[in-house]
């Protein structure tokens, strides 16, 4: 069976300079600086998102924040606001390249091996001054993870920074993203980790990838060998396994106890998508429990540092109040759908209101993998397999299993069919997940 929904791949991602026009507008990318607001910041970019698109915000899985419905007359007045805020790039070229994740529990997380908040900083300075850099393929992006609790050790990037050790002896390994996961050259003290990974872009630049998908993940066995080769003098053996730094929480969304008398907060956005009222009243109460900062991630979850246990629990209730996800176990955490019809053109489906209805039979059908709900073949929600793919064919869904939304469907169906059905469906995508 062929994909037979028409879609367009536009091979970069949208910028506030460099904004992407879809069916509902055009839509601007604010880059947080190493993914952190305030909550004043956040309900500037509510009102502003309000005044000048049309109030729907998105949660990207870059960990960075969209606003939608922009048009050519109120874009320059929403970059007076990106301005102020201090989040508007000198150039558009500077600003694509500056693609970083950092551990969302950075500096708060007391089990964290290092704090690399400082590394990411320096990185993303390097990145959006040195125009050599900007000829990296628009969504070629680092990743500066610190270990502890809550990592990014599951995410992809280009480039990865991972601190490892304990006590004195603490480095920076330095990843490559290969097509069999991460592809470790090697580890370096922090104080030249930043530095250390601008060379490592340098030299793939060396390599002079062509297209515009060209990725670290795309270079043949002779491409690796030769960036490390090229970097051999600058990095020191790995003396430990980045894995053996990597903890976990129980939960991602919810109050989460750090130890250390510390506690934080996620805040869950069902599919990423938030409308301004929204984000104004949970940013308002964040400051009224005296947060500082908000923390972006690529799981479109917002976390906070909170003084307590019992003002951890007054903010997840507002935030509740007001159709943030606050419980770990709610359905629409495993569920990731794109906007759908009418804000995407490559759809006709209303891909979030069906995944919303896919998600209340899942209790029912005691169905526990993870869904992708696609407008198309393109999957801009997730990339990553999924236990179950439903990917939009005009007015029906291809039926993908532990795949993705590029993957050839097995079958199809409606969506009436499908929750007339769902046993079906469901209880053949749980036995494959096992």
């Amino acid at each position: 069976m062929k994909h037979a929904a028409p879609f367009e791949v536009k091979g970069w991602c949208p910028g506030a300079l460099k904004p992407m026009q879809s069916g509902d507008g055009l839509i601007v990318r604010v880059r947080p600086r190493c993914g952190r607001l305030s909550p004043d910041e956040l309900i500037a970019l509510a009102e502003a998102a309000q005044r000048f698109g049309n109030g729907h915000i998105d949660l990207t899985r870059r960990a960075n924040l969209q606003i939608r419905g922009v048009s050519e007359e109120t874009l320059p007045r929403l970059h007076a606001v990106i301005g102020r805020l201090g989040l508007l790039d000198s150039t558009s070229q500077g600003e694509a390249v500056r693609n970083l994740m950092i551990s969302p529990l950075a500096g708060i997380d007391p089990t964290e091996v290092l704090d690399i908040r400082d590394i990411a900083r320096k990185l993303a300075r390097m990145l959006a001054s040195e125009p050599t850099l900007w000829a990296l393929p628009s969504k070629f992006g680092f990743i500066v993870d610190g270990g502890g609790r809550l990592t990014l050790a599951n995410e992809r990037a280009d480039v990865r920074l991972a601190a490892v050790g304990n006590g004195a002896k603490i480095a920076v390994a330095i990843g490559l993203d290969a097509q069999a996961g991460t592809d470790w050259l090697g580890s370096v003290v922090p104080a030249i980790a930043a530095s250390v990974a601008v060379e490592t872009a340098h030299a793939f630049l060396e390599l002079k990838p062509t297209g515009a998908g060209q990725r670290m993940r795309d270079l043949s066995a002779d491409g690796l060998a030769s960036i490390r080769l090229a970097m051999a003098s600058r990095i020191d053996p790995l003396a430990l396994d980045p894995r053996k730094t990597v903890g976990s929480l129980a939960r991602r969304v919810g109050l989460l106890e750090l130890g250390s008398s510390r506690f934080a907060v996620g805040i869950g956005a069902p599919f990423g998508r938030v409308e301004t009222d929204q984000l104004a009243k949970l940013a308002g109460e964040m400051a009224a429990c005296r947060v500082k900062e908000v923390r972006l991630s690529p799981w479109r979850i917002l976390y906070a540092e909170v003084g307590s246990a019992l003002a951890g629990n007054a903010l997840l209730d507002a935030a509740r109040s007001v159709g943030f996800i606050t419980d770990p176990g709610d359905p629409l955490l495993r569920i990731e759908a794109c906007p759908g019809a009418p804000a995407c053109r490559s759809t006709r489906l209303d891909i979030r209101g069906d995944a919303r209805r896919l998600a209340a039979l899942l209790p029912r059908f005691g169905f526990e993998g993870t869904i992708h709900v696609s407008g198309c073949a393109k999957g801009c929600a997730k990339s990553a397999a999924a236990d179950l793919v439903l990917v939009g064919l005009e007015d029906r869904y291809g039926i993908v299993r532990n795949g993705a939304a590029g993957d050839c469907p097995t079958s199809s169906a409606s969506f009436a069919e499908l929750a007339a059905d769902p046993d079906t469906i469901f209880a053949s995508a749980e036995r494959r997940s096992r």
